[in-house]
């Protein structure tokens, strides 16, 4: 596919927080990534508003083990501590694929779309170990990005068959991505085949309901964007 990157994300810890379990305070894990986790890392390796990045798939290379920790969150309205106890994913290993296509929604950034650059860009941002920090579903979950082919290596999971892991959050539909002016919560559920789990585009997910309205960001040139031409001229500039 075109503009597309591969790469491996692990850390010690990983938290793709169940909404359900939030309720009372406490966190429990789902079993795997969420697409909108996994965005989130991909974002964070190379992101610029006038593209749009596509989870293609993600490929579950350790078993799935949790954790439960006790902590002691600040509670609200009060400078005191309580007890609370998160599940966490242990060692969690995970091959993932995306590609990014240009944002239509953005057409003030018409002159920022040059794939070629981007895509480089991109590529180079994963050898790096990406731009930002990384983070498995929640920041004290630290990820760690490493250049990869999808595919190679084995998989805890290969030849293990099919698994169903029910209704779970897809993902997050913000102003600039959807209908300009309404944030929407998808819902789908997920099925691995043999360690891989290919997404749904966010489109096609079987329940999307809108959670309140927004706008979009405005984004000016020399001010808070920068545009991919200067970017490419110093990247190489680095070099």
């Amino acid at each position: 596919m075109r503009n597309q990157i591969e790469f491996v994300v692990h850390g010690k810890y990983a938290l793709f927080t169940d909404p359900v379990t939030r309720i009372g305070g406490e966190k429990f894990t789902y079993q795997i990534p969420t697409y909108q986790a996994l965005k989130g890392i991909v974002e964070s390796v190379y992101w610029k508003p006038t593209l749009t990045w596509y989870i293609d798939e993600v490929r579950v290379m350790n078993p799935i083990q949790t954790e439960v920790k006790g902590v002691r969150p600040i509670k609200y309205q009060s400078n005191s501590n309580d007890l609370m106890y998160y599940t966490y994913l242990r060692e969690p290993v995970y091959q993932v694929r995306a590609h990014f296509e240009f944002n239509e929604n953005r057409p003030d950034l018409a002159y920022d779309r040059n794939e070629h650059k981007h895509h480089n860009i991109a590529k180079r941002a994963v050898k790096k170990g990406g731009r930002r920090d990384v983070f498995l579903g929640t920041r004290e979950c630290q990820g760690y990005v490493e250049d990869c082919a999808f595919g190679e290596g084995e998989s805890f999971y290969d030849d293990y068959g099919e698994v169903s892991f029910g209704p779970m959050f897809h993902g997050f539909t913000y102003p600039d991505e959807g209908d300009q002016e309404t944030l929407q919560a998808r819902i789908w559920v997920p099925t691995m085949k043999n360690g891989i789990i290919r997404f749904k585009r966010p489109e096609e997910c079987e329940i999307i309901r809108d959670v309140r309205k927004g706008s979009m960001k405005q984004f000016t040139k020399g001010e808070n964007f920068t545009d991919v031409d200067q970017e490419y001229e110093e990247m190489f500039k680095e070099v």
